[in-house]
This record gives structure tokens, C-alpha cells and sequence, in this order.
């Protein structure tokens, strides 16, 4: 490979990785935003704001970012304004899609989501046709070395935490929708470092495809998530071994 090859692929990923995270910081000012607009500027007396700060975090947003992010919501700075949206939907296989979205234009983004799911072989549904297939929960991610079993077990699961696991050198707590600030405060009053926290759409019957089905919904996943008005995408199936090698 010659060097001003090897230098374009170099550019590529690097282009990639820094639209990545572009992308990911809008969505992390949009969230501290409305949290901020809703329940005010100190994180101490607002826990979704507070949620959206652990999140700014660990994705690396500098300080001044967030600063007027929470400005913006406070209405100290001139801001956009943002309406909360949840849309459902299925795909193939009848898989089931939750999307939460925040847009300064519903009729714009309702134009485009429907555009999205028409190319991709999905089905916008009404409320209530995906969410009876999940339950809301609390998720607490951990990093793998600032914790242990034994601690965890102690402090989150005393605190009224479900579960905690071990992934991808990550602790994810799992915790009931109301309980998820107890335990998150028990955590950081024990002085163990929390990455994320939040709310999430947890399927209560997960179910594994392959295939063709597989690289539809994965097709549609991946363009639902390219728009700029999601914020987060819940799904009810996850890719059978063969899927992920196929699919990379």
C-alpha cells in the first residue's frame, strides 16, 4: 500500500470516528438541554440532569460545552427549543422498534421517520403497538475496575438495584424505573465512578434472527440512527452468531 493510500484510509476513519462523536454530543446537548429546562440548572436537585451530565462525561464533552448546554435549558442563553417524542415501531420479522426522539419540528421529523421506515421495510406503528413488549428500567454502567462483585452486591443490590452483570468490561446495574436514582446516589456516595446512567427499554422476550431478516432490520436500525432527531433506539431482538459474523 503506497503512503498517500494508506494516509486516505487513515482520513476515512478518522472522518468517521470525528462525525461519531459530533453526533454524539448533539444528542448529549440536546438531553442536558431539556433536562435543565425542565427541572432547572442544579444537578443536585435535578436527577435527570444530573443522568445527562454522567452521560456528557463519558463521552469526553468539554466542560464549556455542557456549561452552555445547561444555559441554554435554563433559558440564561438564547436556545432551541425541543419537543420529547416516543415512536413505535416494528420491522421485519415483526421485531419491535421504540424510538426516542427530540426535534425542534414534529411535523418534519414525522415526514422523515415514515420516509425511513417505508425504504427500509419497516412499519410505523401507533402507541402502545411496541412498548407492551418492554419494560422501562434503570441501567448503571461501572467500569470493570472501579468496583467488584462483592461491593456491588453490598451497595446496589442493598440500595434496591435487580441485577448487576459483567459485560464488555463494563458493570451494568439493572435497576426498577423508580429506584434508579436510590441506587445511583448509594453508588456515588460510595465513591465508585458511574460512566452512564439513565432509562432504558428493556425487552422482555428477546428474540435472536439471522438471515435475511437480520440484515433488514439491521439495514433499518442503522438508518434510524443516522437521523439527527434520535436520540436513542430500543429493539426486541438481538443477531444470531451467524448474523454477526456476517455482518461484521
Amino acid at each position: 500500500m503506497s503512503g498517500h493510500s494508506k494516509w486516505s484510509t487513515i482520513k476515512r476513519k478518522k472522518g468517521a470516528t470525528d462525525a461519531k462523536r459530533s453526533k454524539v454530543w448533539t444528542k448529549v446537548v440536546k438531553e442536558i438541554t431539556i433536562a435543565a429546562r425542565l427541572g432547572g440548572g442544579d444537578p443536585a436537585g435535578n436527577p435527570r440532569l444530573r443522568r445527562a451530565l454522567d452521560l456528557a462525561r463519558s463521552v469526553n464533552m468539554p466542560a464549556e460545552n455542557l456549561a452552555r448546554a445547561v444555559k441554554k435549558g435554563t433559558g440564561e442563553l438564547e436556545g432551541v427549543a425541543y419537543d420529547e417524542i416516543v415512536y413505535e415501531a416494528s420491522g421485519a420479522g415483526g421485531c419491535f422498534f421504540v424510538i426516542e426522539i427530540m426535534t425542534d419540528n414534529r411535523n418534519r421529523t414525522a415526514a422523515e421517520m415514515r420516509r425511513i421506515f417505508e425504504k427500509n421495510g419497516g412499519v410505523l406503528g401507533t402507541s402502545g403497538s411496541s412498548t407492551w413488549a418492554f419494560t422501562q428500567r434503570g441501567l448503571i454502567r461501572i467500569p470493570a475496575a472501579a468496583s467488584n462483585e462483592e461491593q456491588l452486591f453490598e451497595i446496589a443490590i442493598e440500595a434496591g438495584a435487580e441485577d448487576f452483570v459483567l459485560e464488555d468490561e463494563q458493570w451494568i446495574v439493572t435497576t426498577r424505573r423508580e429506584t434508579l436514582d436510590v441506587v445511583r446516589d448509594a453508588i456515588e456516595t460510595a465513591k465508585i465512578a458511574i460512566a452512564q446512567s439513565g432509562l432504558a427499554y428493556v425487552p422482555n422476550n428477546p428474540r435472536e434472527v439471522e438471515g435475511e431478516i437480520a440484515r433488514s432490520l439491521v439495514g433499518l436500525l442503522e438508518a434510524i440512527e443516522d437521523h439527527d432527531d434520535v436520540q436513542n433506539v430500543y429493539v426486541d431482538f438481538e443477531l444470531s452468531d451467524a448474523a454477526l459474523a456476517e455482518l461484521g
